[in-house]
C-alpha cells in the first residue's frame, strides 16, 4: 500500500512532483521486495492507499485515473470506505458516509479497481453488483 511517510506524518507536507509516477514507483519498489522476499507474485496485490498522505483532490484523481496502475499488472485493491475525503466532500462524520462511500466504490470498480476493502460489506457488495452490470453494458 502506497503511504507518505508514517501515520504520523503523511498528512503533513503534502505535495507530490507527479503524483501517479511517484505511487507507480512506489509500488513497482514493494512488488520487487516482496518478490526478493520470496512473496508469490500470484499473491501481490496492489493499493494506492486512498486517504494516505494524499489531499482531497489527489484522491479524486486517483478515482478517476485507475487505470494508470494497471501498468503494474497487480489486482488492484481500493479502500474508500467512511474515509475522511468523504467526510470533507459531504461535511459528514464517520457514521455518515455510507453514500459516499458507496459512490466512490462505484467509480473505483468502472475504473478498475477489482478488490474493495469495506466495513458495509452487504450495501458494498450491492453497489458492486451494479457497478459489474454497468461495465458488462459496455462502460
Amino acid at each position: 500500500m502506497h503511504i507518505r511517510g508514517n501515520p504520523e506524518t503523511m498528512q503533513k507536507d503534502i505535495h507530490y512532483e507527479s503524483l501517479f509516477s511517484e505511487i507507480i514507483q512506489y509500488l513497482k519498489d514493494s512488488i520487487q521486495r516482496a518478490q526478493s522476499a520470496g512473496v508469490d507474485p500470484e499473491q501481490i496485490i496492489v493499493d494506492p492507499g486512498i486517504g494516505f498522505g494524499k489531499t482531497v483532490e489527489d484522491i479524486l484523481l486517483i478515482l478517476k485515473n485507475l487505470q494508470e496502475f494497471k501498468i503494474l499488472g497487480k489486482p488492484l485493491l481500493l479502500g474508500t470506505s467512511r474515509k475522511t475525503f468523504i467526510g470533507k466532500i459531504l461535511n459528514a462524520g464517520v457514521t455518515e458516509r455510507l453514500e459516499g462511500t458507496l459512490s466512490s466504490i462505484v467509480v473505483g470498480v468502472l475504473n478498475g479497481a477489482h478488490i474493495i476493502r469495506c466495513h458495509d460489506v452487504l450495501q458494498a457488495k450491492k453497489a458492486v453488483t451494479i457497478a459489474d452490470a454497468v461495465r458488462q453494458a459496455g462502460y
